[in-house]
């Protein structure tokens, strides 16, 4: 596999599993909606993604070389977790009738403090470390040779997600004010997620 699909297999694992809507992504895009603090919260996310994204390629790497073992038990374990996660976003696209409502009202929050309120939501939150450190390394691992490149494929789609997400969302607002607009959001991250299932076990 070239260099540059190593890259784009990274980039798209990072992008997908990134896309899930939790409380650092709806932290992100209520701060867009409300155009406060924008660049640095945007920036907050994507450097603790990325330093978390190389600790996981990094420590894997030296875990493998000590304990075989741990390949099957990651790839697999890996699969399950995503095949859970597609489930979950297919549950939601066909229950959920939630829509995203932020009053631009709200009092703006100092850098400081809604720097602290993002590194909580990030460092805080245990998927987080499964998704960064645990799937992204052990999926790292099928690229021998080449694992820098998937990391910074990975580390790329947090800083495109993140300053996309920050700085489209007044653009989006009145999209994903219909609970539709969700449906089919999550309807992706499931058909994603099912596919890095499905080749984690092929």
């Amino acid at each position: 596999m070239s260099a540059f699909n190593t890259l784009v297999a990274g980039f798209s694992l990072g992008l997908g599993l990134i896309l899930a809507i939790g409380a650092q992504n709806a932290f992100v895009l209520k701060q867009g909606i409300r155009n406060h603090q924008v660049f640095w919260i945007c920036l907050c996310c994507a450097v603790s993604d990325a330093v978390l994204i190389l600790a996981g390629v990094g420590g894997f790497a030296s875990l493998m070389a000590l304990y075989p073992w741990i390949d099957p038990v990651t790839r697999y374990g890996g699969a399950l977790f995503l095949l859970a996660y597609a489930a979950l976003s297919f549950k939601d696209a066909i229950y959920d009738e939630s829509a995203m409502d932020y009053s631009a009202t709200e009092k703006p929050q100092s850098l400081g403090s809604a720097l602290l309120v993002c590194l909580a939501f990030t460092w805080l939150n245990p998927h987080v470390y499964l998704d960064t450190v645990i799937l992204i390394g052990s999926v790292s691992t099928q690229y021998a040779g080449q694992r820098e490149f998937f990391a910074l494929g990975a580390v790329i789609s947090s800083f495109v997600f993140f300053f996309s997400l920050g700085y489209g969302a007044r653009y989006l607002e009145p999209l994903f004010a219909k609970p539709q607009a969700w449906r089919y959001l999550n309807l992706f991250v499931g058909c994603t997620m099912l596919a890095i299932a499905t080749s984690l076990v092929l």
